[in-house]
């Protein structure tokens, strides 16, 4: 992971304790997913190199891939304009379906 900006502040008040985190593939740039973070998951997320979410449903943290084997390793991480939104670029590991559907986006159903 390339280095992070410590002076960067996440803004995980705005939104009730949560920033979206949307993660894209560094090399296509296609988004593959978007989940949520927290303090103490964006706080792994740094330790570990790899995106770690919180499971809003199970109420607890999640790193993407930990039973799959598709984790996601962090080539680089921005914050938009109000820091209060993540975006990841990284390298997925195993057989790179991000999806709990089997496929590589959780981004498949067209609406328009």
């Amino acid at each position: 992971m390339t280095a992070v900006d410590t002076a960067v502040k996440i803004d995980f008040e705005k939104a009730g304790g949560l920033v979206a985190g949307i993660v894209q593939d560094a090399k296509t740039g296609e988004v593959l997913m978007l989940g949520f973070l927290n303090d103490v998951s964006w706080q792994k997320t740094l330790e570990t190199g790899f995106v770690t979410f919180w499971s809003r449903t199970r109420s607890k943290l999640w790193m993407k891939g930990e039973t799959s084997g598709n984790r996601l390793k962090i080539v680089s991480t921005a914050t938009d304009c109000d820091n209060d939104a993540l975006l990841f670029k990284v390298e997925v590991e195993g057989d790179g379906l991000v999806c709990h559907e089997g496929t590589v986006s959780c981004f498949t159903k067209p609406i328009a």
